[in-house]
């Protein structure tokens, strides 16, 4: 009896064994959850038409824009909508214009400036202009799991490998299934948090599945929200070398 009891308990350990094995090993790394946000979000090139619906202060602002970027160096955005028609941004040599056709004159945005709301949303100029990998930028620390909706997701924790980062630390939120970022928030070095973003739909854009559309939160700006979606998608695809040039910006 007392061997029947012994052999049990072993199995029952054993099980216990293969089950915590099992379960580890669908426990992806840190630096895997990473590469896969890069990987569904960072591209070579991208056309789309934009529109940003900002909700400050209990007024409503509709922009419509068309925009394109090439790598992490070039990116060109227009604003269409009556309002701000003719308004254009040209990133270019690590340098950041803007073009106003009120004044038609070409300013360029630099240091603290960057950081400033664009166009009163809740984003800044180095947010809508980003598209470098996070990989590259933050060490990640996997610090758990958590359920968003109905949906499981792995519990990123970055830290920034140099201090001149705009965010010395982020939090992410990567679905369990698919690996969509559900969510993010943003920390200055004090520790507080700036920014908060949500995910509201991701598309399969070839072999990933590209965020088009999400909400960001200025901490800073009590009850903002700008709703940013997109349409038209074109990833990696050529664009016009003269879209990227000062003559596009200031005609």
């Amino acid at each position: 009896m007392r061997t029947m009891r012994t052999a049990a308990r072993l199995a029952a350990a054993m099980a216990g064994l293969i089950f915590s094995a099992a379960a580890y090993a669908q426990t992806p790394s840190a630096a895997e959850l990473l590469k896969k946000v890069d990987d569904n979000e960072i591209y070579a090139s991208i056309t789309y038409s934009g529109e940003m619906t900002v909700e400050y202060r209990g007024k409503r602002f509709v922009k419509r824009f068309n925009a394109a970027a090439r790598g992490s160096e070039e990116s060109y955005i227009e604003f269409v909508n009556p309002e701000d028609a003719g308004t254009k941004y040209l990133k270019k040599g690590g340098r950041l214009y803007v073009y106003s056709p009120d004044t038609e004159e070409v300013m360029l945005i630099s240091g603290h400036l960057l950081k400033e709301s664009m166009m009163g949303s809740d984003m800044s100029y180095e947010d809508t202009i980003d598209n470098d990998k996070l990989s590259v930028r933050y060490t990640p620390t996997l610090t758990g799991s958590e359920t968003i909706g109905d949906r499981k997701a792995w519990v990123l924790d970055l830290k920034a490998k140099k201090k001149t980062e705009s965010y010395p630390r982020q939090m992410l939120w990567i679905d369990a299934g698919n690996g969509d970022l559900l969510r993010y928030e943003l920390y200055a070095l004090s520790g507080a948090k700036l920014k908060e973003y949500e995910l509201i739909r991701a598309e399969p854009i070839g072999s990933r599945r590209f965020p088009v559309e999400g909400v960001m939160r200025d901490l800073l700006r009590k009850g903002s929200r700008t709703t940013f979606s997109m349409t038209d998608v074109k990833l990696d695809a050529p664009v016009p070398e003269s879209t990227f040039s000062m003559r596009n910006l200031e005609r």
